[in-house]
């Protein structure tokens, strides 16, 4: 009998772009809200995915989102393929943006919300360089002033100044190990990033203003050493709702803690930028917030 011809598949790069989005938002009903379809219609293009590269990619239940072994060597390989999409369509259409961009973010805000929004821009426009540099709000502020960036996401005073654009706003929360974490403590133990910090005056300035005793218990410049002093026990801080790890516990009133007003980001450009690849990012960052925003305020 002659050798069976093995057939040739073509990926979907509909299905692989579907793919990446559902590792990247963590679910299936995040992802179908960021591409306007219904969690059955991600599922079922995650099978359809999933037939065409013969492995299971993904698992999945009711809370979470996993990439298999055959999931995770895929993955790097479907950015890939999208990135090279994206690109041949810049070229054929001729999208000349291109240039040296300088965007400044706090750290927190860079970590949590701009990986996937920055790479998407990257992969849209190949023909701009992009820099991010992430430092604390007055230091991103003293940059622009200076010219070391283009375009600067920083915190503000939700009734402050009228500073850029308000492109996120979200509830102040004090967050510790745990809830026993305080009791039988006079002085609340804070960790705490050095001034000048955005956080660390609204924890200071809350405290005070309750009668609430506190000390410096720890301070660190870097998010993660933060939470590594949060998760060990050492003190509580005050953290935006949403950039909160899952893994320690929100504290409150209950715990003797004053309430918190809101936290607001901001988005400036500065007036020497490069404008046409500046003013691109920047509308690209403020509309793909708006969308995330959009989405968080639906609940989960």
């Amino acid at each position: 009998m002659p050798e069976r011809t093995k057939r040739n598949v073509n990926l979907d790069l509909d299905l692989i772009r579907t793919f990446v989005t559902v590792v990247e938002a963590h679910s299936f009903t995040k992802a179908g809200r960021r591409l306007g379809r219904s969690q059955s219609a991600i599922s079922l293009q995650m099978r359809r995915l999933e037939d065409q590269v013969g492995a299971v990619l993904l698992s999945r239940d009711p809370r979470h989102v996993v990439l298999t072994a055959a999931g995770e060597t895929f993955l790097p390989q479907a950015r890939r393929l999208l990135r090279l999409n994206d690109e041949i369509l810049s070229e054929v259409r001729g999208d000349d943006i291109e240039g040296e961009v300088r965007l400044g973010a706090p750290e927190d805000f860079a970590t949590v919300h701009l990986p996937e929004i920055l790479g998407e821009f990257a992969r849209q426009h190949p023909k701009v360089a992009l820099t991010v540099t992430c430092d604390l709000t007055l230091h991103l502020l003293e940059r622009l002033r200076e010219g070391q960036l283009d375009v600067a996401l920083v915190k503000r005073e939700p009734l402050g100044p009228d500073q850029g654009i308000r492109v996120w706003r979200e509830p102040l929360v004090w967050v510790g190990a745990d809830r026993s974490l305080l009791e039988g403590k006079t002085a609340a133990p804070l960790v705490l990033a050095p001034s000048p910090c955005v956080y660390r005056k609204r924890a200071i300035a809350a405290l005070d203003t309750a009668g609430r005793p506190w000390r410096c218990a720890y301070t660190s410049p870097s998010l993660a050493g933060q939470h590594a002093a949060l998760r060990a026990g050492l003190g509580i801080t005050v953290l935006p709702r949403d950039m909160a790890p899952a893994d320690l516990a929100i504290l409150g009133e209950g715990e003797g803690l004053p309430a918190l007003p809101d936290t607001e980001i901001a988005l400036l450009r500065a007036r020497t930028a490069v404008p046409t690849a500046a003013n691109r990012l920047a509308e690209f960052v403020l509309a793909a917030l708006d969308r995330r925003h959009a989405m968080t305020s639906d609940g989960p």
